[in-house]
């Protein structure tokens, strides 16, 4: 938060990252990789079954939706916010896309489509409503986002009163079990999502937007820029990556549940956290997010290989994140110092 804006920023356009900070973030990315590395190997040598196709399909499958809901997050936590209210949203996108999907008097290609957009646009919506609330009335973002878990989920369960819906056409759940290549199409789905967002971060002026007002959001406003509208669209990504996620765990598990989500946006945090995004905002990719969310993904597989306790996962996802967290706060200040 104490950095200022390169010398070469203009009022016009926010200055592209300077070699030293992409060496920064590609040596944070290796040791990253580096650690899910070890973690595979010790979990390869400790039971077999984990290298398996099988076994590897489930991992790629299981992290899918964490992948998206932390795609989204990491746009809200770069400018230095965060969205505790994915998980709520999550349910009420289902719920919604779900009602539509059950209308009689749609053909199933119809429901579909329909079903899809509500989803993403509920998402849009709500992602919208936390971006403007925070920023128009500078109201914390944590505190924007909590109001909206509690609503979100109370529509969701007054939406269906509190019941599951189910039996959704066939070829919607189909894409759900589909795959290409021997990979699961939901992950690759989940992959290209990453990749337009690495993109957008990289590649465009709203990307670099979002991390100057990461760094110092005062100096953006006094370049002329307005910090207002990025962080609108930035929560609104998220909400976007809301509604995917929500489409792809009904195409899943073949049910809209307004109870589903809960804890949901705890992984997708700690996703981005552990792939090296700091929580301070300004600084952190898209690729760590991939790696942080396969961290949390094998890590939980291998421990049930392992024969460990739920309780015991919680226990060691926990301490993961804490030390992700840990880790956060020294480069914070030895980036402070001018160390790194």
């Amino acid at each position: 938060m104490s950095a200022s804006l390169p010398p070469t920023a203009s009022p016009e356009t926010p200055a592209r990252p300077g070699a030293n900070a992409i060496a920064r973030t590609v040596l944070r990315e290796a040791g990253i990789g580096l650690a899910l590395l070890a973690m595979i190997v010790f979990f390869a040598a400790v039971a077999p079954s984990f290298t398996t196709h099988e076994n590897i399909s489930n991992i790629l499958t299981q992290i899918t939706i964490n992948l998206i809901l932390a795609t989204g997050m990491t746009f809200a936590i770069l400018i230095g916010g965060i969205d505790l209210s994915v998980g709520a949203v999550m349910a009420l996108c289902a719920v919604v896309a779900g009602t539509v999907l059950k209308l009689d008097f749609l053909s199933d290609p119809e429901a579909i489509s329909l079903g899809i957009l509500a989803s993403l646009v509920v998402g849009m919506i709500c992602g919208g409503l936390n971006g403007f609330i925070s920023s128009f009335w500078g109201v914390p973002a944590f505190i924007v986002t909590l109001g909206m878990l509690n609503v979100a989920r109370g529509a969701a369960l007054e939406v269906t009163n509190a019941r599951t819906i189910y039996d959704f056409p066939d070829s919607f759940n189909a894409f759900g079990t589909a795959s290409i290549l021997g990979l699961p199409v939901i992950f690759v789905l989940a992959l290209v999502l990453l990749g337009i967002g690495w993109v957008v971060l990289t590649r465009t002026v709203f990307g670099r937007m979002i991390y100057a007002i990461g760094n110092n959001e005062e100096a953006v406003r006094l370049s002329g820029h307005r910090p207002f509208t990025t962080k609108v669209l930035a929560f609104t990504v998220t909400g976007l990556c809301v509604g995917i996620a929500a489409i792809v765990y009904m195409t899943r598990l073949t049910i809209a549940n307004p109870i589903l989500g809960i804890g949901f946006e705890l992984n997708a945090i700690a996703a981005v956290i552990i792939g090296g995004t700091s929580l301070s905002g300004g600084r952190g990719s898209l690729v760590g997010t991939l790696l942080g969310a396969a961290i949390i993904g094998v890590l939980a597989n291998g421990l049930i290989l392992m024969g460990v306790t739920d309780f015991v996962r919680q226990i060691v996802t926990g301490l993961v994140i804490i030390l992700a967290v840990i880790l956060d706060s020294y480069r914070a200040r030895l980036s402070a110092r001018g160390s790194i």
